[in-house]
This record gives structure tokens, sequence and C-alpha cells, in this order.
């Protein structure tokens, strides 16, 4: 039976890109002789600490941990077949670990979903950006046996510094993101956004657009954000809701549309759509901004809405809202979408393969 040790920063079931990347295949890489082992970084205690602004000292005590943590993994390096690093090893600009992985002579799998060789921080982490480093990115993708990369652009990057790259998309397990019509269209129509504490400021970027449709429509709409409990925003009247794997599925079908702005930049063009495709897998009209691989998920005004401008967000929304019969249909066509290119079990023959190489 081979065995794999996880390197990650999290605890299973916590971060989206650990659970949509890499932990929906488990069970069914398990059923297959594979066995694994998880070590990471920061403990369910610690979690909130580490994300929020300020607690300077017990940030610091978080982070020397995570190298203890990393040493004693190194010294057990030779009791698994394969090292699998999702993102990296360690919070800090150093590819230490992954090239002692490499050293250990075992098989190293290296999966990233985003375009981590620039630097993004949390919000309440911005004054430890000076931690991390680009060039991490090129010594980790060079220390792995093989990499698994979220999109063609990923892989475009990677293939600099390593030649044996395969692209995953990201993928829903489509028996757990189920639609659910019946919670939609009742009192109002609801314009939802999911992400997390350090995608909101995308959010916000289209507040002026969902003002002047509040405007138009006033009681007839209503505004949700899922992901971030510590969200308010008194002229949408919204109060966050906090992510979690019980209410998930729910509160996207609550969802009448959703909704992804992204700015068109080089971080952006890394990114690999979960919003949409999960929006999508529940039945959802997904609108999106045309940006990276945005642009290959959605064939405009069918299985979804691609914007380039404020201008193109309201009349997309605008549209949506007033035609119950094409969000309807445009969330029939994108859950199709996702059966037949995003789901895992599309991928997950392709996913064992590159475990069984």
């Amino acid at each position: 039976m081979p065995k794999v040790l996880i390197l990650v920063a999290h605890r299973p079931n916590r971060s989206p890109s650990q659970r949509y990347r890499f932990e929906q295949y488990l069970l069914f890489l398990e059923s297959k002789g594979y066995s694994f082992t998880w070590s990471y970084l920061i403990s369910e205690k610690d979690d909130s600490v580490f994300y929020s602004k300020g607690n300077i000292l017990k940030k610091i005590q978080i982070l020397l941990n995570s190298i203890f943590i990393r040493l004693r993994d190194v010294k057990q390096f030779n009791r698994f077949d394969i090292i699998f690093i999702q993102r990296e090893a360690l919070f800090f600009g150093s590819s230490y670990f992954e090239k002692k992985a490499k050293q250990s002579g075992k098989k190293v799998i290296f999966d990233f979903d985003d375009a981590i060789w620039i630097q993004d921080t949390s919000p309440g982490n911005k004054k430890w950006a000076w931690l991390k480093k680009a060039e991490k990115f090129n010594e980790s993708v060079a220390s792995a046996s093989i990499v698994i990369a979220g999109n063609k652009y990923l892989a475009e990057q990677a293939l600099k510094y390593n030649k044996n790259v395969v692209v995953i998309p990201t993928t829903i397990n489509t028996d757990f993101h189920l639609p659910k019509p019946e919670l939609r269209g009742k009192d109002k129509i609801v314009i939802g956004w999911s992400g997390s504490i350090s995608t909101i400021k995308h959010f916000e970027s289209i507040i002026p657009v969902l003002l002047k449709l509040k405007d138009k429509h006033k009681s007839k709409i209503e505004f949700k954000v899922y992901g971030d409990a510590n969200y308010f925003n008194s002229e949408l009247n919204i109060k966050g809701k906090a992510w979690s794997s019980e209410t998930e599925v729910d509160e996207l079908n609550s969802f009448d549309m959703g909704i992804m702005p992204l700015p068109a930049d080089n971080w952006t063009n890394g990114k690999c759509g979960l919003k949409a495709l999960s929006y999508m897998a529940c039945g959802v009209p997904a609108v999106l901004s045309s940006v990276g691989v945005n642009n290959e998920i959605i064939e405009n005004n069918k299985n979804g809405i691609l914007v380039s401008s404020e201008a193109e967000w309201f009349i997309a929304l605008d549209k949506l809202i007033q035609d119950e019969l094409l969000r309807k249909t445009m969330g029939e066509l994108g859950r199709k979408t996702i059966l037949e290119k995003y789901s895992v079990n599309t991928w997950r023959e392709k996913y064992l393969e590159v475990f069984n190489a």
C-alpha cells in the first residue's frame, strides 16, 4: 500500500483550495490502495489568531512552531512513498522543505491553484509580506517530481522550471453540490457572492453597480455575502455569514445569481474559477469578470455571462433579475458544464494517473 504524506497549511475540510484541489479525491485514491497522513501548520485554535489583525507575538509563535512541525516531517520522509505538497510547505519565503523532500528520494507531487509567485497576503497579514519571496515558487516547482497546475496559465509558468507538469482544473463534487431550486425565487431575488476575507475586496469593487440595482429594483432584490462572517455593509443591508460544510450547499442554492468580480491582472489570471464552478454546480446562473480561466469556463450568455465593465455588470444582472426563465435555463446549462468538464468524477482517473506515474 503506497503511503502518502500530505504537507499543507490547514487541517482537513478547512481551506477551499485544499478541499477543491485534492481532498475530494482522497476517498477514491484510498479505494485504489493509497493511505494518507496529514501534516498541517495551523491548528483550529490558532486559525482565527493567524488571520486576524494584531496578535504579533502569537503569530510569531505560530510561525516558529510551523518550522518545528516541518523539521519533524523531514525526519519521517523515509516512511513514505510520496510527499504531496499543496502550494507551499512553509509560510516563509523559503523552499528549504521542498528541497529536503526532493533530497529524500521520494516522489514529490506539488499542486497549486493560484499565481503564488506573485506576492499576495490576507488583510490581517500585510505587514508580513516581506517574509515571502518570488523565487520560492521557482525552487519549489523545480524540486517536484511532478507538478499539478490548476489551469494553462499556471502550467506555462511551472513549465519554466519543471518539464513534468499536468493541468487538472479545480473540480466540484457534483454528488455534494446539488441544485436545490426550491430555495430560490421566493420573496426576493438574491444576488450572492461567496468567498473569504482575502477576496472580499473583489466583491466591493462592484458595490456601485449593486447600489444602482438596489435603487432601480428596491425591495425586489437583496444581497448576500457568504464566507466572510465579519463583513458588513449597511447600504446594501449585508451581514456576512461564515462558511461551513454543513451550510454551503443550501447557502449557494439560496442565490438567484452568483457573482465573481475580478480585476484583470496577473494574479487573477492564475485564479481557477472556484466561485463560478460552485455556483454553476448548484444550478445558479453565474456572472463573471471576463478574465483568465473564466473565459474557458463560460460560453457567454449561454452557461453564464462574462462582463468587462460596470455598465456590462449592470446590464447582465438587471437582465437576470427580470427574466426568471433565463435564470433557470442558464443555471441548468451551467450545471451541465460542470458535470461534463469540471467534476471530480470526470477527473479522478487523471488524478490517479498522476499518483501512479
